[in-house]
């Protein structure tokens, strides 16, 4: 395993992201699609990337840091399978390997992913503890609050313009300005099944029934403190990783 003492990057991720090129550029790409769950922020602008390289046999090796030595071995195991299976899947990569380093279950992580054992077997027998469960609803959980923080970021900015409720809850998706925040409220309804074309309402419960005008506040109230506790939680790691790694 390598240790991210002999593999710090000088720079920000998005530093080292653009500045590579061929393949490596492409198993940095990937890696833009891999989430820290609860934060529904993806590695790179985390800068949770240790290093990231290509060698000549075409093998991508990346390492993957955390901000502290006990970050949540779940939301862990999520991001070091997930960009597993991104960065295998990166063009001109002929084999993944990737590896979380300075954390305590790392071991167990690394090895469970690369034998693709899924989260209950990895921790078997480990110092995590026995794990009652897969991750999927874990997965699902952090989704939903995703697409009610998503809510918040698109809606908001609507209501401080003037739009009243009874106007927002006749909205549809197309009748928002385009925008990054509500490309990702697209992608993370597709991600629950729930439609996410022009003419599907804006406004929508994690489970895809449209809020009615009545229960309209109280559940952007909601959208409200799902994207504070997102903000707030990554600017504490944000905070703990800069500490740990001086980035």
């Amino acid at each position: 395993m390598t240790l991210l003492s002999d593999a710090r990057v000088a720079g920000s991720n998005e530093a080292e992201a653009s500045a590579a090129t061929g393949t490596a550029a492409r198993v940095w790409e990937a890696l833009r699609t891999v989430r820290d769950p609860e934060l529904d922020t993806d590695v790179v602008s985390l800068d949770f990337v240790g290093s990231c390289s290509v060698d000549g046999d075409g093998v991508a090796h990346v390492s993957l840091r955390l901000p502290t030595y006990f970050c949540a071995p779940n939301f862990a195991f999520l991001m070091v399978a997930d960009a597993h299976d991104a960065v295998s899947a990166a063009p001109g990569v002929a084999r993944a390997d990737v590896v979380l380093a300075d954390h305590f279950a790392s071991d167990a992580i690394n090895q469970g992913v690369a034998a693709r054992a899924g989260f209950v077997s990895s921790m078997a027998g480990t110092e995590v503890g026995e794990a009652v469960a897969e991750l999927d609803d874990l997965r699902r959980t952090f989704t939903e609050r995703a697409l009610m923080a998503g809510t918040d970021l698109v809606v908001r900015p609507l209501v401080r313009e003037g739009a009243t409720p009874e106007q927002v809850a006749a909205m549809t998706l197309g009748d928002a300005p385009a925008s990054d925040d509500l490309r990702r409220l697209r992608e993370r309804r597709r991600e629950l099944g729930i439609p996410a074309d022009d003419t599907d309402p804006l406004v929508v419960d994690p489970t895809g029934k449209t809020v009615g005008v009545d229960a309209l506040p109280l559940h952007l109230r909601k959208a409200r403190s799902y994207q504070v506790g997102v903000d707030a939680n990554t600017s504490i790691c944000r905070g703990q990783l800069a500490a740990r790694y001086g980035v």
